[in-house]
């Protein structure tokens, strides 16, 4: 049993030549038996241009008598990595793999290995298991599963605990490979690959995959796996020492060593002992691990710390374990020092961050205090807190102006550090600061209540309160209070005045305003309140604003016996209180047909909690929906600005909505059909220049609802593959019935008939179709090769060996070999022999590269000296832009007369 470099090549997956790895002799491994071979190369290699690139390694031939692999020893060793060059997603590393990809396992004992897998750029990382491949796109024959029943029919026929058959599986997120357990004895080889995910603006993007192939190697023993004891996964911040033990046993009382595999021993840490030897087992065995963390070790993921045990028996193969221990480092909380009025803003003073290599510090805000401290190495914002993100400044900086003030309100304020991806990470949230109060030198609008639901009779009710801090002196009564409306949670669209009044005397009541005639079935209104003060003292004349406030919006969710209810608005006030019972909103319930002031009180949703959600299934009166039944909704929110003069809570309804519980019936599955290449009228059309084509398939499909599926459609979504066997994406979701998948398309078909595709059908409540049948489209790709040159004439004809192309033109007879020129092909390997068989010329062209698919033979040999005048012969290796990789080869003979 061995694993060997050499004889191997190196293919970079963009048409260039591959390149063999030099003869690496095995060093010797006694610890696990077998002789393994390790080596590290350093190989450059440059990209063209943007894009996923599939990395392959081939090896002659893998180990003979693999048991679930037919035909072994001449069945090459293939691994992979993809990777992915965009500018968007950045920088990248692949993951790094620490332990060996060899272990063994004895017949009816569970058999653990774990990769010790880790990714320098603390992307995300996950584990799935794949069929060992021979070489690109292409998988080993015969294989089958180690836990496959013929490997068990002379052994223990189900797992470590005879409560079940085996099992072969992997730890999606640990990458701990399990089989419970092996049967057969002999050599197996599995493959998983690791794919890392960058997490950006709050989105997932596959980065690209490393591969592992490995042996399993199944020896009869009579020997029980050692056991290990690690401490509970922690989170730390950072400047913090980790210093912890772990524990070591074996029940055969064995000696056994406990190894420590981890990106974080590049990173200071340090295990005790470190030399790798065996302990005794009884008492435990002991690694101490120590690690001083520091600000460069903040980041989102956890470290993980692989610990590996080993026993030592006196005969027969040795047995390991694995367990991994997560280890999370986050950035200390920021600290406030000040906050004071500054003009018409409010200035926030903080030290200087204690970790320099912080990215941002965000700036939380919120009405009213919520003074709630975070749970161990909590970071960031909680969830439903009430405070929103205002701004972001450099790290560096010390202090920040709030100046999107509401007159009246208490501000508080949090800090949060946070560190660029791809790493990230964020600190453990800052102490709540206030600012008491805001001068109400402004109107405070109060209310913007949705009084009646309808599409043309809709009512909003607006309340203020005058500006009671307001200098009198300066501004001098009577005022005018005008009251704006405009569409929209914020902003002036369509933006009218909707009512004028004047008050004479100073009044504590608040002033309000019924607006009509609204449609409020559809549409979000806000609202801001100007005062005018005719008599103002001269230079101070201009208008006074209040702040903006919405109505509120309420969208039903409609789910399977239960509808779900989501609500928000835009206000300067907070609608989180945090405190009972005025952190808790009311949930108003109907029949349909009943208008807003006949709902009744059902329920209500501490905001604190769960935010502005609220599902209802059926918990009022313990009475289930019903899913043929419509109700009807409206939510009332409780609101404050935290200051005293202003009483609370402020009450705000929502418009009335009505939603019917969803159904549990998927539609049926769309019959797709596809108008796409002709290739004969495109060749007439365009003949040898395709400059002017125009890349584009057009999607219908229908849907006959029979049998149990329901005629409820809402959406399709139309998915797409560029190659038969790829993985499909979504294309587009769409209401109507066809489709043009062109070159503006979210994924453009870039020169390119080829793809194939499938669509399924998604109802209002939800439920997905099956997919329709696939639907792959083909491009038509052709070449012609001459079997003449006339190197030495110069006419301007036959000068270079090249395949008919757009060139061609300047033939006379062009019009006639139009049909013949190339199309849709990527790469040619071509070479010429002489009459004898023997190599004379060489060359690959690749589309896209320097050397391109044309050729262009002059009739010269590799090292450049005059062919004579006769016949030869070539061979050529096609590669065409085919839908299926299957077909996507041809090898072309032909011969070539050599004329001077």
């Amino acid at each position: 049993s061995e694993v060997k470099f050499g004889d191997g090549f190196l293919d970079f997956g963009d048409g260039t030549d591959p390149i063999q790895l030099p003869q690496i002799d095995n060093s010797d491994r006694s610890d696990l038996g077998p002789q393994v071979a390790t080596a590290s190369f350093t190989i450059e290699h440059t990209y063209s241009s943007p894009g996923k690139y599939v990395i392959g390694y081939v090896e002659p031939n893998r180990n003979e008598g693999v048991l679930n692999i037919d035909n072994s020893v001449n069945t090459t060793f293939y691994v992979e990595t993809e990777i992915n060059i965009d500018p968007f997603l950045g920088c990248n590393n692949s993951p790094v793999l620490l332990i060996p990809p060899i272990d063994r396992a004895c017949p009816g004992v569970a058999f653990f290995h774990n990769p010790g897998a880790y990714d320098p750029d603390g992307d995300s990382i996950a584990f799935e298991l794949v069929t060992p491949k021979k070489e690109v796109g292409t998988v080993v024959d015969g294989y089958v599963d180690p836990n496959a029943q013929g490997f068990y029919e002379n052994y223990n026929q189900g797992n470590e605990n005879m409560n079940g058959t085996p099992t072969f599986s992997i730890d999606p997120i640990s990458g701990e490979l399990k089989w419970d357990a092996p049967g057969a004895v002999g050599e197996y080889n599995v493959a998983f690959i690791v794919k890392e995910y960058r997490k950006i603006n709050g989105d997932w993007f596959k980065l690209g995959f490393v591969t592992r192939d490995m042996q399993i190697i199944v020896e009869d023993c009579d020997n029980e796996r050692p056991e290990l004891q690690i401490p509970e996964d922690i989170c730390v911040e950072a400047g913090e020492t980790i210093d912890e033990v772990i524990f070591g046993t074996d029940p055969d009382n064995d000696n056994v060593k406990i190894e420590a595999f981890s990106q974080v021993f590049d990173l200071g840490a340090t295990v005790d002992p470190d030399d790798g030897s065996f302990q005794p087992s009884t008492p435990p065995a002991e690694l101490r691990f120590t690690w001083e963390t520091e600000c460069l070790d903040i980041r989102d993921q956890p470290y993980q710390v692989v610990f590996k045990i080993t026993d030592n028996p006196a005969d027969g193969p040795k047995l390991v374990s694995f367990a991994t221990w997560n280890i999370t480092v986050v950035g200390p909380k920021p600290d406030f020092t000040s906050v004071q009025q500054d003009g018409q803003g409010i200035l926030l003073n903080w030290d200087p961050y204690i970790c320099s290599n912080a990215n941002q510090i965000q700036i939380w805000r919120r009405v009213d205090s919520n003074p709630y401290t975070p749970d161990d190495c909590e970071t960031g914002i909680r969830e439903n807190a009430g405070y929103k993100l205002i701004n972001e400044v450099d790290a560096s900086a010390t202090s920040y102006k709030d100046l999107d003030l509401a007159a009246a309100a208490k501000y508080c304020y949090r800090l949060v550090a946070t560190f660029a991806q791809p790493a990230g990470g964020e600190s453990i949230v800052s102490d709540e600061l206030c600012f008491e109060f805001v001068p109400a030198e402004d109107p405070i609008i109060t209310n913007v209540s949705v009084e009646k639901t309808g599409e043309s009779n809709g009512e909003i009710l607006v309340a203020w309160r005058e500006p009671y801090e307001i200098d009198d002196n300066i501004y001098p009564r009577p005022y005018i209070y005008k009251v704006y409306r405009a569409e929209g949670f914020t902003g002036d669209a369509n933006i009218v005045e909707v009512h004028s009044v004047q008050v004479d005397d100073a009044t504590t009541d608040r002033l309000e305003f019924r607006d009509t005639g609204l449609n409020t079935t559809d549409k979000v209104y806000n609202y801001r309140i100007e005062l005018e003060a005719p008599n103002a003292v001269v230079g101070d004349e201009d208008p006074i604003f209040s702040a903006v406030a919405s109505s509120v919006r309420l969208e039903p969710v409609p789910q399977f016996q239960r509808i779900e209810l989501r609500w928000s608005a835009e206000v300067p006030w907070s609608n989180v209180i945090p405190f009972p019972p005025d952190s808790k909103h009311l949930i108003y319930r109907g029949e349909e047909g009943a208008t807003d002031a006949e709902l009744q009180l059902i329920d209500e949703v501490d905001v604190n909690l769960n935010g502005f959600v609220y599902v209802d299934s059926g918990q009022f009166n313990n009475t289930a929906l019903r899913d043929d039944k419509v109700y009807c909704y409206k939510i009332m929110t409780k609101g404050t600005y935290g200051n005293p003069a202003i009483s609370s809570p402020l009450l705000n309804f929502s418009q009335m909505v009505c939603a019917q519980p969803s159904d549990s019936i998927p539609p049926c599955a769309p019959q797709l059909s596809i108008t796409g290449l002709n290739c004969e009228q495109f060749v007439k059309n365009l003949g040898c220049d395709l400059s002017d084509a125009v890349y584009e398939n057009i999607l219908r499909w229908s849907t006959d609802f029979l049998d149990d599926c329901q005629d409820d459609v809402n959406v399709y979504e139309l998915y797409y593959a560029r190659t038969k066997g790829s993985e499909y994406q979504l294309l587009a979701t769409v209401r109507d019935t066809f489709y043009i998948h062109n070159e503006f398309s979210p994924i453009p078909l870039n020169n390119s008939f080829k793809g194939c595709y499938k669509v399924k059908a998604i109802d209002r409540s939800g439920n997905e179709s099956e997919f329709s049948e696939e639907f792959c489209v083909d491009n038509c790709p052709y070449i012609e090769l001459p079997n003449i040159i006339t190197p030495d004439n110069q006419d301007g004809f036959n000068d270079v060996f090249r395949p008919f192309g757009p060139e061609s033109f300047n033939n006379p007879k062009a019009e006639e070999i139009q049909l013949r020129c190339v199309r849709f092909v990527e790469s040619i390997d071509f070479k010429v022999f002489n009459r004898w068989g023997t190599q004379v010329y060489s060359y690959k062209g690749r589309v896209g590269t320097e050397k391109t698919i044309y050729i262009n033979w002059d009739g010269k040999s590799d090292d450049g000296k005059e062919l004579s005048s006769g016949v030869y012969f070539y061979e050529a290796n096609v590669t065409y832009d085919t839908v299926d990789p299957e077909n996507a080869s041809e090898r072309l003979k032909g011969w070539i007369h050599i004329v001077r």
